[in-house]
């Protein structure tokens, strides 16, 4: 089990020849190549505030990132939960690098769990302008969420939809658009060895059809002059070239556009293929196309229902009752720190992405994140979220508590902290300046506020 299947192997010799699969077959024996990205909305330097373990040379195409050496498992540091680094595979890095997304601009990634590639937009954006990130899949959807919210990200929505429902409700809107699409996954043999048994003869055509539809729908949701890259984890030319073939064919108004990145093949022909036995990576196909400026496009235009006169509500007493308020948020923003277009959705309390025109275009969408999560009720009082903590940077909240690493390990275990004596209230706390989360002094020990879901022993 766990060998390659013989209708692979030809087409890879096809591919590469007898002397480049030779290489490349090597090459699968070899250790697996991993990354850590720097988040670049905490560290827009790209630099480490300290010492993290197995970060070693940079990755030449990215910004930010640095490999990992041997055995290294940096995830386990309190800083990885804290959302200082994303850990990914290198040359996947590629794809954000050649999109290449801008502050105050509109992006989408369209297959966006778990969120690499989302966060890594994100970190580029700088928290200016409006990145969409769908997932179709609902429990994949739910971790994209869960990765947006610990990397801090302030602008993002987070849908779970199909193409062709998402279609309508953008139609013509974004600058820029990432379809890293689901493919036949041979990229993955030597980290997933089981993806070989998993493998067929058919699965590329199956999966270039899928990808094809996904394509067409994307294609409706670019601006007029905007760019769209399409990328695989695959090295067959059914999935890559074949579908760029097909797309452009039926799509006359993109065309591919030459890019290059420090460290990769050049893509001077609008693509370009990583093998493993060429670069320090798992291998990745990416592309890059862009649409006319000329081509038709209209936006969607967002039409409200005419709203129903509803009838004053009425307590026992037979007095109009007051509309309930939106919730306050408790006291942790610094003295002049504070967010617009609050936006009220049952009992939590969002600050709206700036580049959201109007919150009407979700309606009949599964939202999962509409931009920054700052307060829920419990009971009758309300909490700051813990998303609110994981964006806020130390100079903005009201309270800090600068924590030691053995003490950061027992807050993220959930346990109560006795940090001296402390200006009572909620606190965000931090290591090296990263944010972990809030806690609350009270009574001389400094209450726990991480949440149960994703404390860790």
């Amino acid at each position: 089990m766990n060998q390659l299947p013989e209708a692979y192997i030809i087409q890879m010799k096809r591919l590469l020849g007898e002397a480049g699969f030779f290489a490349y077959e090597q090459s699968l024996s070899m250790p697996v190549t991993r990354a850590l990205r720097v988040n670049l909305l905490l560290r827009p330097d790209g630099t480490l505030p300290c010492d993290v373990e197995g970060a070693a040379d940079p990755v030449p195409w990215a910004r930010g990132c640095y490999f990992v050496t041997g055995d290294a498992r940096p995830g386990l540091s309190p800083l990885h939960e804290g959302g200082l680094f994303y850990l990914q595979e290198p040359s996947a890095l590629s794809a954000v690098s050649v999109l290449n997304p801008q502050p105050g601009e509109r992006v989408l990634d369209l297959c966006a769990a778990p969120g690499g590639k989302s966060t890594q937009i994100a970190g580029l954006m700088q928290g200016k302008g409006l990145l969409v990130c769908n997932e179709p899949i609902p429990s994949r959807a739910q971790i994209l969420s869960r990765n947006i919210e610990r990397m801090g990200v302030r602008n993002a929505v987070v849908t779970s939809a199909m193409p062709v429902q998402l279609a309508p409700h953008f139609a013509a809107f974004f600058d820029r658009i990432l379809v890293d699409a689901p493919c036949s996954g041979e990229g993955m043999f030597r980290r997933q060895p089981e993806a070989r048994d998993e493998w067929s003869e058919g699965s590329p055509r199956g999966c270039a059809d899928r990808q094809m539809e996904i394509l067409h729908e994307a294609a409706k949701m670019l601006a007029p002059g905007g760019v769209m890259v399409y990328s695989t984890c695959t090295f067959n030319d059914t999935e890559n070239e074949g579908v760029l073939a097909r797309f452009t064919s039926e799509h006359p108004e993109f065309v591919l556009e030459a890019f290059d990145l420090p460290g990769l093949p050049s893509g001077e022909r609008g693509w370009a293929h990583l093998y493993p036995h060429e670069i320090q990576g798992e291998g990745h196909f990416v592309s890059l196309l862009r649409k006319s400026a000329n081509a038709p496009g209209e936006q969607t235009r967002i039409e409200e229902k005419p709203k129903k006169a509803s009838k004053p509500q009425r307590g026992r007493d037979g007095a109009k009752k007051k509309a309930e308020p939106m919730i306050a948020l408790p006291d942790v923003l610094a003295k002049g720190i504070a967010f617009d277009r609050l936006h009220m959705a049952g009992e939590s309390l969002w600050a709206l992405p700036e580049g959201l025109d109007d919150i009407a275009r979700l309606s009949g969408l599964r939202v999962l994140r509409t931009g920054l999560l700052l307060a829920h009720t419990e009971g009758k009082r309300a909490e700051p979220d813990h998303a609110l903590a994981m964006a806020l940077r130390p100079e903005e909240a009201a309270r800090t508590a600068e924590l030691t690493h053995e003490q950061a390990l027992a807050y993220q275990a959930g346990e109560a902290l006795d940090l001296g004596d402390l200006e009572p209230g909620y606190t965000l706390l931090t290591l090296h300046g990263v944010s972990l989360g809030f806690g609350k002094q009270a009574g001389g020990v400094m209450k726990n506020h991480y949440p149960k879901g994703l404390r860790r022993r």
